[in-house]
């Protein structure tokens, strides 16, 4: 009883003064105005903005955070010896935030309102902990990943309620933002592998725009890493002839647009696959040559000068992935007779008039080249090659029959020219194909991936994974982790249509909305938050913030996040490297910790650079 009475006395500070809704006010007595008090042998820190106090009411302890403090200034004077006696009072501004309840567990909200002159106190470390427990009773799996900011105090996390929901990450470069999301994944995925079925129901999918993963112990030493490249040669990423090869993966490759060049991109493509699906490979090549043979002979055979040329035009730019078209006049054997309003054969017997004798057309040059074309010479072509190929065949199929406006598919074949060289750099078509190979953990490394390839390469990896993951009926889990994800998520670029901005968006918006019901959980991670799309950062379940200090990033901040109160949201701008504000469904209120420092063999490669490091000499 004495030992109660002693310890009540040390942390007890003051009393209620006034209450004004969730904001309590507390006078603090005189002798508690010191920095540091002495408890039970030890040095503890008294109260002060940002800590936490406990305001009994009768046995219902009720938590509250102060949010500032101020002095009130009362001075009585005395007549007989005229002295002025200081009544000064130091008055703490309280919030509200939760209760401890008879199981012994903190629980955020308000359930009761204190009175005047209830007391006041500190808080012991055990009911910081509280506080600070984020874990249930009957949650087994847990990570310690930080501690509290003030008190310093380890805490732990709970595996179920923060990895099985949506996370945002956001902080300045250099803020301390890539080590939080290295250390949250790196103690989940060591937690998660002691158990039995890790690897066969749990799957981690990292885009990682600046090769900071890739490290051999970042994240995990058990990663299958797909170095990319629009440049030299580095890994592809393998799939499925039809997976790759599909409307909806073309559509996204090439931005078509949805009324008109997609459904000629798909005419195209059932083209190809139907002449490709021939019982041998002879008969696809055959069928592919009868095909161009007959398209020629009609275009020699028009009366329209100006249609006849412009087919004739997509004919030789096929026969020249099959020959040195530089070296070759694949129409020096003919002209166009503007009165006779048809094509001559040019040759040593003199001039012949297509159109009187049209097994003429058989006898041109190009005529014969195409004939010439070998079952090797196309096998040999890339996938996407022989399907641009036979886009040009539907171009002239779609220009015979007039069901086209040019001008509207042009777009999209200039976009198939200038992509599919980048394009065959990134996949292989592969019959066995198997992006996770023997892991569970993929990392696609974008940082050698130029520009138009970093939006295109996330979306459809993103959205192929996705849509498998579907057929597993929420038995599985899927993590899709997007560090830089302003690089993908947008709203304000402007190097794409509206329309293919809006699909870009729209996709991954779907993800995050729907993801959850088949098991899927993202992870977006980014220094500028303002740009990335409201629905998607709303749609976030925790959130850990670093330091921020653009107005624009932190009204969007202010206006996602609502479990933020004011006085954690104005401290933002002001965080230390490492420390973060915790807040979301994981927690009662939000939480300002520190995240570990991971050691250097497991850090993400975000280091600054430092001048001394290379201007000054070392001696060996």
């Amino acid at each position: 009883m004495n030992d109660q009475l002693l310890h009540d006395a040390v942390l007890k500070i003051g009393e209620v003064y006034a209450i004004d809704g969730r904001i309590v006010f507390a006078e603090v007595y005189k002798n508690k105005n010191v920095s540091d008090l002495l408890f039970n042998g030890s040095i503890i820190k008294n109260i002060s903005v940002g800590g936490y106090v406990e305001i009994r009411k009768g046995f219902l302890s009720i938590i509250g955070k102060v949010e500032g403090e101020k002095i009130i200034e009362h001075t009585d004077f005395i007549k007989n010896n005229y002295q002025i006696k200081d009544n000064n009072k130091r008055i703490l501004s309280i919030r509200l935030c939760g209760y401890i309840n008879n199981k012994g567990r903190f629980v955020g909200g308000i359930k009761e309102l204190p009175l005047i002159a209830n007391d006041v106190y500190l808080l012991t470390d055990g009911k910081i902990h509280l506080i600070h427990n984020l874990l249930k009773r009957d949650d087994v799996l847990k990570i310690s990943v930080a501690k509290t900011d003030i008190e310093e105090i380890r805490m732990d996390f709970p595996i179920d309620g923060l990895f099985n929901s949506h996370i945002a990450i956001f902080g300045n470069t250099g803020s301390g933002k890539s080590n939080t999301l290295a250390s949250l994944y790196n103690h989940l995925i060591l937690e998660l592998s002691k158990t039995a079925l890790f690897r066969e129901n749990c799957k981690f999918l990292f885009f990682d725009f600046n090769g900071e993963y890739i490290k051999k112990n970042c994240i995990s030493k058990e990663k299958q890493v797909y170095n990319l490249s629009t440049g030299k040669g580095k890994d592809k990423i393998p799939m499925d002839f039809n997976d790759l090869m599909s409307i909806e993966n073309m559509s996204i490759l090439f931005e078509a647009t949805e009324k008109t060049q997609r459904p000629f991109l798909n005419r195209a493509l059932k083209l190809f696959k139907n002449t490709k699906n021939k019982d041998k490979a002879s008969d696809y090549c055959q069928h592919f040559i009868n095909i161009l043979k007959k398209k020629t002979k009609e275009a020699l055979l028009m009366a329209n000068k100006d249609l006849a040329y412009r087919i004739l035009d997509y004919t030789e730019e096929i026969l020249s992935y099959f020959y040195d078209a530089l070296n070759i006049n694949f129409r020096e054997d003919i002209e166009f007779h503007n009165t006779s309003s048809c094509f001559m054969l040019i040759s040593g017997q003199g001039k012949k008039y297509l159109n009187s004798d049209p097994d003429a057309s058989e006898d041109t040059i190009i005529y014969k080249y195409i004939n010439e074309i070998t079952e090797s010479k196309l096998s040999n072509l890339s996938e996407l090659n022989q399907y641009f190929i036979f886009i040009l065949l539907q171009l002239i199929y779609d220009l015979t029959s007039y069901k086209i406006q040019i001008d509207h598919i042009l777009p999209v074949i200039n976009r198939f020219k200038s992509k599919r060289a980048d394009i065959d750099k990134i996949f292989a078509i592969d019959t066995d194909a198997n992006l996770w190979k023997n892991s569970n953990i993929i990392i696609v490394n974008l940082s050698k991936v130029n520009i138009d390839m970093r939006k295109t390469i996330p979306l459809l990896v993103a959205k192929h994974i996705y849509g498998e993951h579907k057929n597993e009926n929420n038995t599985k889990s899927l993590s899709i982790i997007i560090d830089e994800a302003h690089n993908i998520l947008s709203k304000t670029s402007s190097r794409e249509t509206e329309d293919w901005k809006d699909y870009r968006l729209e996709t991954f918006e779907e993800i995050i909305k729907e993801g959850r019901k088949f098991g899927v959980f993202v992870t977006i991670s980014s220094q500028r938050p303002n740009d990335i799309s409201e629905t998607i950062i709303s749609q976030a379940h925790n959130y850990f913030i670093h330091q921020l200090v653009n107005e624009r990033d932190l009204q969007t901040i202010g206006n996602a996040v609502s479990y933020i109160d004011k006085i954690t949201e104005e401290s933002i701008p002001t965080l230390p490297v490492g420390t973060c504000i915790f807040s979301g469904v994981a927690t009662p209120m939000p939480l300002k910790i520190k995240i570990d420092e991971l050691p250097d063999m497991k850090k993400p490669k975000s280091y600054t650079l430092k001048y001394e490091n290379i201007t000054t000499e070392i001696d060996f």
